[in-house]
This record gives C-alpha cells, structure tokens and sequence, in this order.
C-alpha cells in the first residue's frame, strides 16, 4: 500500500492529461502534397545490417515520398542488402544512394554511427534529416504530412509512434503488456506533458530533425554508446533548448518489428527500460512504479481471492485498489487497439503478460548489452 498508493497517483495523473494530447497525424490534401513536392527539403536516412527481407517494404513505401534524396548506410551486411540497393538505383523515382559505415569506431553502437554517417553524408542543401527504419512501412503521404506539422509547430526533432504489425500469437500477448510499460511512464502518445526534457519520449523508426540543430548538436555524438539513441538524443537536445515532440502517427507509418515473442522479449525488451537516456535513479523509480501498478495488481488479486484472508480496512484497501488498477489496464487494451492493424484473441489477453513484461524490464534495467543485430560489443 505504502507503495502502490503513491504510484497510482502518479499514473493517474500522467494518463489524465490524455485527452489534451496532439491530435494523430494525417495525409496532407492531395494538392497539398503536390506543392510540397516541387521543393523537397528532406534528405532520409536507412541504416542497415542484413536487412534484405524487411528493405522493399521501406523503400516502395518511400518511392512517392517527398524527399531530395534516400541515403542507405550499409554496415557490410551479408545477405545481399547493397546488391539489392544497387539494383534499384537505377529506376529509382529518388535519388538513392549506398555508402558503407564500417568500420565502427570505438565508443560508438552501430546505429547511431550509420545515423551519423548518413546525417554526415547528406544534401548540405536539406532542411531536415529523417532517419527511418527499414522496418518501417511508409504510407501514402509521410513525409509531406510530418514535414509540414514539425514545420508549423517549429519542431527541432520530432518522430512518431507506428500502427504496429502483429502475427503470431506470442506477439500479440506480448508485445502489448510492454508498450503499456511505455504510456504507464510516459502518458499517451502525442501528450504534451512530454515535451519537457526529463520527460521526453521519441522513436527512432521515424525521426525528423533539422539539419540546423544536428549540426549544432555534432551530429549522434551525444548518444554514440546508447542503445536506445532515439531517446538519448531527443532528451539531450531538450536539455539544450531544444524543442521535441513525440507524434502519433499511425495513420502514417506501418512497422513489423519482430517476427516472434521470443524476438520481442530479447530485442524490444532490452532497450525499453530507457537507461541509457535516464539516470540510474530515474530508472530505478520507473522499473518501482511499473511493478506497483502493472506487474503486482493482478498477482495481488489471485493471491487475496485463494488465501481468504480475514476481512479487514486494510485487506479491502489493498483488494480494491488493485482490481481498480486492473481494471485502468483492462480499459487500455481498447485503448491501444487503434495502435495495431488486427489483433486476435491472444491481444485481448495481453494483461495477463504484464508481470512477464515487468520482469523483463527490470531485467534489462540490471544489465547492459552484449550484442545488439548482429553485432556483438565489449
């Protein structure tokens, strides 16, 4: 109670600013689109490390994009990535270009050197430099849209949040209990409550910053050894007056992360405790609050519903203050189902994954990386 009290407070108090979030971004009109594309200001940015099977989704869904220039940062992958590029090269509506980041320098993770090296390597002429994941699945639209919104609201770095795509069953149980974790600390996608630079989320699938302001800031040096860069750099700009959003862009942008649970348990839930981009009492207090709220109140409810312990204030205290958290987290399953192209019976499910979710949070909060896609670092 001495904990979960508190810790709801909190959380309430981060989701009730919901409803004054931005509103998700849209396709610009038709006509719109058409004027923004007789003078492209974005030079995009593809890191990649044997990305053959996910690349052609990406690049068709950029290939009517409003862009100046697609610039594919190789890190010498093996399974046909650059022959791939090279052979789309030619007829590409875009100019695109390969280049190769290796080696990698001491200090640096791999991605955000390619990011660097492709930033390094852009069109000196471009306003903006957006960095996409190959993948992402670009929709009708994108960039024109993210543009001209960051443009208006004078972003300096921006991304957005996906429409995630979802297969097997393992997923769908999963991958949902962890993205909880993410708006339990943060609030929902677009709040503007996270505007501020301790509070500042980001997603590096697709991230637009002006070139103006990565020149200021020396490029990805300031988040060269995170693994979770995206947020690393968006908080680090924030603190030097930069101003950073966080969208939601699901109308914008498709993603197919990971193939299976497994996939998602090792990949996605190594980073998701932010501690790259936190301090390790931040960390600490986040992986604290997230056991109260959403990895202890289901278990608790088990636990008092088999042991009929004698009724007392606080035995009832405790009982209803979690069946009411379990119920706030119950409401989010229809709350986020809008973030997923189909969900299946597992999806429904996915409370029951919380305290899985949760143990793997503090797990990675414990440990540092040792590979990270394919490449393996000391």
């Amino acid at each position: 109670m001495l904990i979960q009290v508190p810790s709801t407070l909190v959380l309430l108090k981060r989701l009730s600013t919901a409803r004054d979030r931005t509103a998700p971004l849209l396709p610009l009109a038709p006509l719109e689109e058409e004027f923004a594309k007789q003078n492209p200001q974005v030079s995009i940015v593809i890191p990649t490390l044997n990305e053959r099977d996910r690349l052609p989704t990406c690049l068709e869904g950029l290939r009517d994009q409003t862009a100046k220039e697609i610039i594919i940062v190789d890190s010498r992958s093996q399974d046909g990535t650059p022959e791939y590029v090279k052979e789309l090269q030619k007829d590409f509506p875009i100019p695109l270009r390969l280049i190769t980041d290796d080696p990698l320098p001491d200090g640096w993770v791999g991605r955000p050197w390619a990011l660097h090296t492709g930033f390094l390597n852009s069109d000196p002429t471009s306003k903006w430099v957006l960095g996409i994941d190959a993948d992402t699945i670009p929709q009708k639209g994108l960039v024109a849209s993210f543009v001209q919104k960051a443009t208006t609201d004078d972003f300096d770095i921006v991304s957005l949040s996906p429409k995630f795509i979802l297969k097997t069953a393992g997923e769908q149980w999963l991958q949902p209990a962890l993205l909880i974790t993410l708006i339990f600390r943060f609030g929902a996608t677009g709040d503007r409550t996270q505007f501020t630079e301790n509070r500042v989320m980001a997603n590096g699938q697709c991230f637009l910053s002006k070139r103006a302001k990565l020149v200021e800031l020396d490029g990805y040096e300031l988040a060269k050894s995170s693994f979770c860069d995206d947020v690393t750099l968006a908080r680090a700009a924030a603190q030097r007056g930069a101003k950073v959003g966080f969208l939601d862009g699901a109308a914008l942008m498709q993603v197919r992360m990971y193939t299976s649970m497994q996939e998602t348990w090792r990949e996605w839930g190594r980073s998701l405790d932010l501690k790259d981009a936190s301090t390790p009492m931040q960390t600490f207090a986040d992986c604290v609050l997230l056991t109260a709220v959403q990895g202890l109140p289901l278990l608790i409810l088990i636990t008092l519903s088999i042991w009929q312990l004698a009724p007392s204030i606080l035995i009832n205290s405790l009982f209803w203050l979690n069946a009411f958290l379990v119920l706030i987290r119950c409401l989010l399953v229809f709350g986020i189902r809008t973030s997923y192209t189909e969900v299946g019976f597992w999806f429904w499910l996915s409370p029951l994954a919380d305290p899985f979710a949760i143990i793997r949070i503090w797990i990675s909060a414990l440990t540092k990386p040792k590979s990270w896609r394919g490449r393996t670092y000391t």
